[in-house]
This record gives C-alpha cells, sequence and structure tokens, in this order.
C-alpha cells in the first residue's frame, strides 16, 4: 500500500474537523484539526515519512493524539474516528457545509429535522419552500442557497493555490537549484512571476553547464513527492502539497526567448506575436525569426526580445495585454514597497492582533516607516476581540503615549470600524471624532443584494469621519469570491467624496482587485496599501498590495501612503 501524500492526509484531517464539529465536539478539538491540516498541507517534506519515522511531532500543531491517528493511517489506510463518524454523517452533509451561511451547526440542524443530507436534497428542500419551516431559516435564506448552488458552492476546489502558498513551496526549489554547482541562472517564471492571485502550477526556466545533472539534482530535491522526464531538456516534479512544478532548462542564448514566452500571460503572447508579425517577424520560444531571411535571433535577455520587436521593456506584472503592446504605451515607473512611508491599517492585542501597542511600532519602525494607524477593530467587529467605547477612550491614549516614547516614528491612533447592516458605523460620531485615522469595514452580512450592499457602503464613504474603506469587495482568495457591490458606484462615490480606498495587504485578500485599483485611480480616487497586519511579521504584507497595485501599473503618486505624514492628513483634511 503506498503511503497517502500530503494533499490526502490534509484532507483527511479536514474532514475529520468537520465530522467532529457536526458530532458537537468542543471548538478547540475542531480547530486543532484544522490547524494540523493547514501545516500537514503546507509541509515540505512527506508527512507519511515523517510518521514512520517518528518525527511528525515536531511540525507545530501536530501533537501526541493526532500522532496516533496518523500513525493508524499509515499503516492501515485509515483513521479509525473519521470511519467511526462517516457512519454517523453521510458525505453530503459535510459538503453542505461549504455552503455560505450554513456551517456545521446549521446544517446538522437540517439533518436532524427535516432530514436533508446532501446538495441535491438542500436544493430540492429550498426550491419547494421546505426550509422555512425550520426556526432560524427563512425565504431569504432559502434565495441565498439556491444561488450558492447556482453559483457552484459545494463543489470541489478547483485546484488553483493563493500565490503566497505557492511561493511559499517555490523559494526552496529555486534556493536549492540556485546552489547546485551545475546552475548558471534560475528564474521562476509563468503566473507567480507576474503575481497573479493564485496558480495551477509553478514554471522554473534555468540554464546549466550540465543541464542532466540540474534536472537530476531537481527530481531528488526532498521537497518533492515525485518527478519524471527527467533529462538535459528539464524534469517534471509534484511537491508533497501536490503543486506541480515543471523545470526548463535551455541554453543561456535562448535564456530571454524561454523566460519570456513562459512568463506569458497567453494573451500578452498572443498579441505579442500579431504584432511582430506585421513588422515581418516571427515569436516563439527558441527565438525571434526574420520571415523575410530566415535568420533567427536568439536573446539572452527579455529586454532584448521586446527591443527586437521595437517595444521598451514590459514588467511582467503588465504583460496581460490591457494595453502595454499599443503603440503609445509607455512603460511606467510602477510603485514599490520602498515608496511606501507607512502603514495605514495595523492590529494589537487590543482587539484580534498577536502584538501590543509598542511591538507592532517597532517593528514598523525597523521596516523603515514614518508613521503607522493602530486601527483595531471596534465595537461589533462580530468575531469577538473588539474594543467597546469605553476602552477605546484609554486605547487612544496608550497609542498616543508610545508614540511620544518612540523616536523616529508616528503612531496614529486609530479604529477600524464596522459598516453595519444600514450603512452607519458602530461607533458615535463624538467619538470617531477623537480618532486621527478611520477605517471602515464590512465584516459580517455578505449575503445582500448588490444594491443594498452599494448603498451599504456608498453611505460610510459619505461619513465626512470615514478616512478609508478596508477590503472593499470582501474577497478572500480561493475561499471566498466577492460580495455582490456596484463597483463603479463604489469608485464614483470615493472620487466625489475624497475617501481613500484601500488594496488590502493581506495575501489572502489583496482586494482592491488589479482592475478595480486601475479604474479607481484613472477616476481620481487615491489608493492606499495596508498590511492589514495582525503580527509584527504580517507588517511586511505590503508586498502583497505593491504587487496588486503593480498589476495595476500604479505609479507611486497613485498611491497616498507614499506621502510624508503631513502631505498624507492635508490630503484628507477637508474631509473632517
Amino acid at each position: 500500500m503506498p503511503d497517502p501524500t500530503n494533499a490526502e492526509i490534509a484532507a483527511l484531517l479536514d474532514e475529520l474537523g468537520d465530522l467532529y464539529e457536526l458530532d458537537g465536539a468542543i471548538i478547540h478539538r475542531v480547530t486543532a484539526y484544522r490547524n494540523a491540516a493547514k501545516a500537514v498541507r503546507d509541509a515540505t517534506t512527506s508527512i507519511a515519512a515523517r510518521v514512520r519515522a517518528g518525527t511528525v511531532t515536531e511540525i507545530p500543531g501536530i501533537g501526541k493524539t493526532l500522532e496516533e491517528k496518523l500513525v493508524a493511517l499509515v499503516e492501515t489506510g485509515e483513521i479509525p474516528a473519521t470511519v467511526k463518524l462517516r457512519a454517523k454523517f453521510p458525505a453530503g452533509l459535510v459538503q453542505m457545509t461549504r455552503l455560505p451561511g450554513l456551517g456545521p451547526k446549521r446544517a446538522r440542524k437540517l439533518f436532524d429535522e427535516l432530514g436533508i443530507d446532501s446538495l441535491d436534497a438542500l436544493r430540492t428542500a429550498a426550491e419547494s419552500q421546505s426550509l422555512r419551516a425550520v426556526k432560524g431559516f427563512g425565504p431569504k435564506f432559502e434565495a441565498t442557497v439556491l444561488a450558492a448552488l447556482d453559483a457552484g458552492a459545494g463543489e470541489a476546489p478547483r485546484g488553483r493555490v493563493p500565490l503566497h502558498d505557492a511561493l511559499a513551496i517555490a523559494e526552496p526549489v529555486l534556493a536549492a537549484l540556485r546552489e547546485h554547482p551545475a546552475s548558471e541562472r534560475v528564474e521562476l517564471a509563468g503566473s507567480a512571476r507576474r503575481w497573479v492571485d493564485s496558480v495551477k502550477d509553478l514554471d522554473i526556466i534555468a540554464t546549466a553547464s550540465d543541464p542532466a545533472a540540474l534536472a537530476q539534482a531537481f527530481a531528488e530535491l526532498d521537497l518533492l513527492e515525485s518527478a519524471g522526464g527527467i533529462g538535459a531538456a528539464g524534469a517534471r516534479g509534484r511537491t508533497h502539497s501536490g503543486l506541480s512544478i515543471d523545470l526548463k532548462i535551455v541554453a543561456p542564448a535562448q535564456f530571454g526567448n524561454l523566460l519570456q514566452h513562459f512568463t506569458g500571460s497567453k494573451q500578452h503572447n498572443v498579441a505579442l506575436r500579431e504584432a511582430a508579425v506585421k513588422r515581418g517577424l516571427h515569436v516563439s520560444e527558441y527565438g525571434v525569426t526574420d520571415d523575410a531571411t530566415g535568420e533567427t535571433h536568439h536573446c539572452e535577455t527579455e529586454a532584448e526580445v521586446y527591443a527586437l520587436l521595437g517595444l521598451p521593456y514590459i514588467e511582467p506584472e503588465l504583460r496581460e495585454n490591457r494595453g502595454e503592446l499599443a503603440r503609445d504605451f509607455v512603460a511606467p515607473t510602477l510603485v514599490t514597497v520602498e515608496d511606501l512611508r507607512g502603514d495605514l491599517h495595523s492590529h494589537t492585542t487590543a482587539s484580534d492582533g498577536h502584538g501590543t501597542i509598542r511591538e507592532m511600532a517597532q517593528a514598523a519602525l525597523a521596516l523603515g516607516h514614518e508613521y503607522l494607524a493602530v486601527t483595531d477593530h471596534s465595537a461589533s467587529h462580530g468575531f469577538g476581540n473588539d474594543v467597546s467605547p469605553k476602552e477605546l477612550v484609554a486605547h487612544m491614549a496608550a497609542v498616543r503615549r508610545v508614540s511620544d516614547e518612540l523616536d523616529g516614528i508616528t503612531l496614529l491612533a486609530g479604529s477600524e470600524v464596522n459598516i453595519l447592516t444600514d450603512g452607519t458605523l458602530d461607533y458615535e460620531d463624538d467619538l470617531l471624532a477623537q480618532l486621527d485615522w478611520v477605517v471602515a469595514s464590512v465584516h459580517t452580512s455578505f449575503a445582500m443584494t448588490a444594491q443594498e450592499m452599494t448603498d451599504r457602503i456608498v453611505r460610510a464613504i459619505e461619513h465626512p469621519l470615514v478616512d478609508a474603506i478596508g477590503h472593499p469587495t470582501g474577497r478572500l482568495i480561493e475561499q471566498r469570491a466577492a460580495y455582490a457591490l456596484d463597483m463603479d458606484a463604489i469608485i464614483e462615490a470615493a472620487a466625489r467624496t475624497g475617501t481613500f480606498l484601500e488594496i488590502n495587504g493581506s495575501p489572502r485578500r489583496r482586494d482592491l482587485h488589479d482592475v478595480h485599483a486601475r479604474a479607481a485611480v484613472d477616476a481620481g480616487v487615491k489608493l492606499i496599501i495596508s498590511s492589514d497586519a495582525h503580527r509584527t511579521t504580517t507588517l511586511e504584507n505590503k508586498r502583497w498590495g505593491v504587487a496588486t497595485a503593480r498589476r495595476a501599473g500604479l505609479a507611486p503618486d497613485a498611491i497616498a501612503n507614499t506621502l510624508p505624514l503631513d502631505e498624507l492628513l492635508a490630503l484628507r483634511a477637508g474631509r473632517r
């Protein structure tokens, strides 16, 4: 019996967590299995091998109890607790828990009272208006269920990996290849190099003094679960998390051709080839061929490829066929992390953060920031760990005290206030007026109509004490789609009122999306790039927000927190 892969083990642990929650287990037990599933999924070595070696408990989140279950899985192919709970709850019930607004407790209630045990049964009950007979479920929920099922909710994941997770896998592979004696140049290509939101696989382009040796070294990496197609042209591997990696090895003279081709995007490359044909040239991963002479030009760099086609060098993030190949295109100077002078969205232990005010301030100072807005969650965050109105007064004083005590950085006493369903805020205006910085965000009631959600956010935008709207569309990459929203109306309101819109730097959010960010700037909206930091380490999240801004083609002057603090506050002064 072959060992289970990390992806298979993680899926089983996730399932066991879901089954325990359906069974009414305490939340800490459920969370333990979900955390363990994430640890297994993120592991770069074989979990089954570590179980056999007795070292699996060295992985954070896996203790003795979980080790016993993993030993049983590796030795017998099953986890006894899973077998027992599967007999108790139909498989379709777990699928039901993936629907928005349902969850294990509510799914269990429908199972107990109506016998609903699958997505099909749930659809039938919603269509026949049977759900409203159960307390806590009404016509609106029935409509939400049908809309979610029509959109594919509850189906198996599509197999895309958030870029943050993919790069965590790619970076040690790249490092290992670069350290090999035969290695000359090794670069990440594909959609990951363009900093897209999520990827299906990874591409690596390399040159080597001994291509076959580098390919073999790649195939033998402990980071890979399996490898094949090994030869002088490269190899293909699969990581323990199930992500495919293609290594392509090319002669140094063609490195630029191959890197440009495999960086993509497909749309960019198609448009590039069509433009080349008009110039009597043919472009491929092998070179640029002059159709008149038959001569093929090989390019060591991508810049040479674009120069042969009469184009400026185009940054990878811009290669989406959004006008970057037009004759009048002028390559912009894109914003960088180094351009940002401060961070305007962070959390501390006062709400759901993991660092104190001082710890967060010192970490920001170490990153070279000139200012940091401390914006802990307000009174109705919806998930606990928030700051009541009474507590906020003391919290403001604490932020300002630490600011006075530290040289080189200014702290803004702020808050991330919750936008209630009617668009009002959960602090009174007289309290909001005492804050230095106010971020308003939606944290609850996502299943509103597009008009309701738009009206809700526009009303917050129009509030004179709101400085910025945090994570405006509510999306979580590969986890939760953006809620229904009229972004044109949101952008118009922000432009009209001078309210900043945020590009949230959490790699799970990157919200605004780059298309919306470009539209906002074109409409005259100033954006901010914030980390949404909950730990000192996540203050570095801004690299993900910057990547989104770069994909939107944004220069530093489009981002408000590239300004010194006095200029930033003067920019928004008219709102207060």
